[in-house]
């Protein structure tokens, strides 16, 4: 993509409204603009990384035996009151009603919806388990939206939902949307800590919120040392087989927040512990029969007798997630995006455009990026080099291919890394392989 002709609206100025790091660099790179108090359009270069995250989280979630759905955003009033939360939800959902009278919900959530589609459908033990999940947009009326995508009204939300027919089934659905949550936050270079958590308006017995460390986190945790050296991708989840024992493992590191389990209540003991600052971008819920009894979701054992689906719902906040990652990767120059999920691999400068050596070193070079199936922006403006160096330490690109007047005389480029500054001068042949 030529930055001369990409929708990049950047700021200059820091914007007054943005208190935390994240929401000060989407609106200055261009990734979003405020449409109303906690709701945001998504303009392209926060489009993409938006779609980088939901990739990965949609991998994951196949890779654990989940099967993606689609449901609706407007749900009718009459399945929150066969579950009881009607009343119970709070001002944060939406109410409204469509021309006819009929009492409606902006889905703050998906429990009773989801819970409606596979009590039509699943009668028997033969066809359990199932996890449905999907990736839509939510809304909660959140009294002070703030912090931008961090807190907002409007989000883009991954909510599945399992059901099994006994506890223990239910228990395994659980232990695999546990460590398919740790696989998605290493995925994208974060490091996460799940922790017990309060259940709240969603309900249920066990939850565990998950939090990814950054110095700019809402929380104050602790947790174990060995945590932050465990790395998740290194062993190979069998989630087929018993996940109880490695469970047990992994939860045992778990922390406190600062204002929820005193340290001392941890199960380690304090010489153990070190504290760091989060912010949670997932949650884990385990509530058995909470919906399935109320809105008649059974299925017959093998013995004949019909059961209440034992269920689970497991929540990843995927526009929240954008927000995390630059509260965690980001310097006094902007925005540095793990390479997993940046807008593009690569942004290729050209210094000097009114120069032909450099122009045409620099066009050829991006074609047969282009060409390589690289994710390649190329700022080919008439703009001062400090400008353009500005704009891409600002959007954070994982790296920049810098071609020059000198480097363009001896056929080289010079190739820099945003998180570290190193920088090297390559052929463009071995760039074209780099990044293809």
């Amino acid at each position: 993509m030529r930055l001369s002709r990409y929708f990049l609206p950047l700021m200059r100025e820091n914007p007054s409204e943005a208190q935390i790091a994240s929401h000060r660099l989407m609106l200055r790179a261009g990734m979003i603009r405020q449409s109303s108090a906690g709701i945001y359009s998504w303009l392209p270069l926060g489009q993409r990384v938006l779609k980088k995250v939901e990739r990965i989280v949609r991998e994951e979630q196949d890779k654990a035996g989940a099967q993606e759905i689609l449901m609706p955003t407007i749900q009718p009033a009459e399945l929150w009151r066969e579950s009881g939360r009607w009343e119970d939800y709070g001002k944060e959902m939406l109410r409204l009603r469509d021309r006819h009278e009929r009492e409606m919900v902006y889905g703050p959530t998906n429990e009773e919806q989801v819970t409606e589609i596979v009590r039509a459908s699943i009668k028997s033990y033969r066809d359990l388990p199932k996890n449905l999940y999907h990736i839509q947009w939510k809304f909660r009326d959140e009294l002070r939206p703030r912090f931008g995508v961090m807190r907002g009204r409007e989000f883009l939300m991954k909510d599945a939902y399992s059901f099994d027919l006994d506890q223990k089934g239910a228990k395994h659905s659980y232990n695999k949307m546990f460590f398919a949550y740790l696989r998605t936050f290493a995925r994208m270079g974060l490091k996460a800590i799940p922790m017990r958590a309060d259940t709240g308006p969603i309900g249920g017995d066990l939850s565990h919120e998950f939090i990814v460390l950054s110095e700019t986190g809402e929380s104050q945790v602790y947790c174990d040392r060995a945590w932050l050296e465990a790395d998740i991708l290194s062993a190979e989840v069998d989630y087929e087989s018993d996940l109880e024992p490695l469970f047990a493992r992994w939860t045992r590191r778990y922390a406190a927040t600062e204002e929820k389990h005193d340290p001392a209540l941890c199960p380690l003991p304090p010489e153990k512990l070190v504290a760091a600052r989060g912010i949670e971008v997932g949650q884990t819920f385990y509530f058995g029969t909470k919906y399935s009894a109320p809105m008649g979701a059974f299925a017959a054992r093998a013995d004949g007798e019909s059961v209440p689906l034992e269920m689970g719902s497991y929540g990843i906040g995927v526009s929240r997630l954008v927000g995390a990652l630059i509260e965690a990767n980001h310097d006094e120059e902007g925005i540095i995006w793990p390479q997993s999920v940046a807008p593009f691999a690569v942004g290729l400068i050209d210094l000097r455009p009114g120069e032909e050596r450099c122009r045409a070193l620099a066009e050829d070079l991006y074609q047969k990026l282009l060409a390589a199936g690289a994710e390649v922006l190329y700022d080919d403006r008439e703009e001062s080099p400090g400008a353009k160096f500005a704009t891409m330490d600002l959007i954070g690109l994982p790296f920049q291919l810098i071609v020059g007047p000198r480097g363009a005389a001896q056929g080289r480029v010079e190739l820099k890394e945003r998180r570290t500054g190193a920088r090297s001068e390559i052929s463009p042949q071995n760039a074209i392989e780099r990044f293809s």
